[in-house]
């Protein structure tokens, strides 16, 4: 095994349900996982699910606006919509993501001349691995209201952030727990260790695993060998450059739980470089 499959490995040994590349493989297409998942967090055991897609791409409306990706997108037998993100940094939790995850959601869902009144409910979850507001509350629900009497405005969109840090004893806490393991058989719930089993310990999920994170984390080695290194390049430029190599391997450390020396090999860097970019992330 060279050392760029062994980092690469190893990487797929640390990844768990935290990690969108996983996580959206696992739900794809599977409605007892995606039924689980959602009876959980919203605590109500009718919820039935007609259809999931696992890294859903939403285009823009608007010419030159911004597409998303959704890591599940879950569609209730009544017509709810629901958006699934896992998150590992706060930027990708932010509340104003989460305002655009919810308006992009609603500008697909009502044909030409229907009606308002027609507009499902939605659902945007945030499965963030910290705690968003630092309460250690479980679940935080974010729906809008009239200010001045304290009623619900009713409009259907909702917004939820879970705790990924809560370690209660009930049905959030296992999941949480569930969605940190590593391995299936740490894992409470029968379908999400199926998944986890399917990706991470057969040959076939593996190797495809594989192939993504290889995709994933290569994708800054390749776009170092298009660009090159210019001679007379201005100092600036030559910091700035290596602060993006820093942000890589960092990201990598943090999201992956890597050592530092897994994160470089991973993308391939060496020499004087390797050196100093260590530094730069032990100092």
């Amino acid at each position: 095994m060279t050392k760029e499959e062994a980092a690469t490995a190893s990487i797929v040994e640390n990844l768990t349900l935290f990690h969108n590349e996983l996580m959206s493989k696992v739900f794809d297409r599977n409605i007892p996982a995606t039924e689980y998942l959602l009876r959980t967090i919203l605590g109500r055991k009718d919820i039935r699910v007609k259809s999931v897609k696992g890294e859903y791409n939403m285009r823009s409306p608007v010419m030159g606006g911004r597409d998303i990706t959704l890591d599940i997108l879950a569609e209730e037998e009544n017509g709810r919509e629901f958006d699934v993100e896992v998150q590992n940094d706060p930027e990708g939790a932010h509340v104003r993501r989460a305002r655009f995850h919810s308006s992009m959601t609603d500008s697909r869902m009502l044909k030409k001349k229907q009606d308002f009144r027609e507009l499902k409910d939605s659902y945007v979850i945030f499965i963030y691995s910290r705690d968003k507001y630092h309460k250690g509350l479980p679940l935080y629900h974010i729906d809008r209201c009239v200010k001045e009497t304290g009623k619900d405005f009713g409009d259907g969109s909702h917004i939820i952030y879970v705790n990924g840090r809560y370690e209660g004893d009930d049905e959030i806490g296992r999941l949480i727990h569930d969605f940190k393991s590593k391995r299936s058989s740490d894992i409470f719930n029968k379908e999400l260790a199926n998944g986890l089993k399917q990706y991470k310990e057969t040959e076939e999920g593996r190797s495809e695993m594989s192939d993504i994170v290889s995709n994933i984390y290569k994708e800054y080695g390749k776009e170092k060998e298009k660009q090159g290194e210019k001679r007379g390049e201005k100092r600036g430029e030559k910091r700035g450059e290596m602060k993006t190599r820093v942000n890589a391997v960092q990201s990598l450390m943090e999201t992956m739980k890597l050592s530092a020396d897994q994160a470089l090999d991973a993308l391939k860097i060496q020499g004087k470089e390797r050196e100093s970019i260590i530094k730069a992330v032990q100092g």
